[in-house]
């Protein structure tokens, strides 16, 4: 009886793991990734052979491809149950990063981009709420991220976990923003001194405070528009 023809019996240059390792993702085909997925093929075909075939069927398509369930796949001789899911499972986390990749990022060229940015977090909030938006160096968000939730008059700000949460993320600046419940927009004096705090502390780390922004459901102050920054 004739023996599964694995990766592993290959000639070490024609091995898709070897291959990837010394030459690079991009050097691979279609099949030779695939053949990494299912790791070995049947008793007349090599896992490469094997995804060439699978590839084949779908007339080497991978949008195609990505739409085979998985009793699809074990129709093929040599792909069970395992090798499919693990098929499937691969495509599936490519369309995924294919539309994350796909939505463009949110870009703040003005007071009034980041007071719209934070309408669904902050409008109607009954309680004061401390976030910041964190951004590129082409001035497009990268995330949101809350930092304090307090109560009516006021909420407690750590500097050490504002910027924990921008290295975690390659912040190259930061918006700071914060809600007053009862829709004053003017800057108490616990606002100005941490605003102060803040752009010493990213001045020394390089990553700028670029406004701060006291949010009400009616309007906004900006501490950059009010050149108080």
């Amino acid at each position: 009886m004739n023996k599964k023809l694995t990766i592993l019996s290959w000639a070490e240059e024609d091995r898709p793991r070897e291959k990837l390792q010394l030459k690079g993702k991009s050097s691979l085909s279609e099949a030779e990734l695939v053949a990494i997925l299912i790791g070995s093929g049947s008793q007349s075909q090599s896992a490469v052979e094997l995804s060439k075939s699978i590839l084949s069927s779908v007339h080497n398509d991978l949008n195609q491809l990505a739409k085979l369930g998985i009793q699809d796949l074990t129709k093929f001789n040599g792909i069970g149950e395992a090798k499919a899911i693990s098929i499937v499972s691969a495509l599936e986390l490519g369309r995924r990063r294919k539309d994350i990749s796909s939505q463009v990022r949110p870009q703040i060229l003005a007071s009034q981009d980041a007071y719209r940015l934070m309408k669904p977090e902050l409008m109607d909030q009954p309680t004061e709420q401390f976030w910041v938006i964190l951004m590129n160096r082409s001035n497009r968000v990268i995330h949101k991220k809350p930092i304090s939730l307090g109560g009516i008059s006021g909420t407690v700000v750590d500097p050490k976990v504002v910027f924990k949460v921008a290295l975690e993320n390659l912040a190259s600046g930061i918006i700071l923003v914060h809600n007053h419940p009862s829709g004053n927009l003017k800057a108490s004096e616990a606002d100005i001194r941490l605003t102060k705090k803040l752009k010493e502390a990213g001045s020394l780390l390089e990553i700028p405070i670029l406004d701060h922004i006291i949010f009400a459901d009616e309007g906004y102050l900006s501490f950059m528009d009010e050149n108080m920054l």
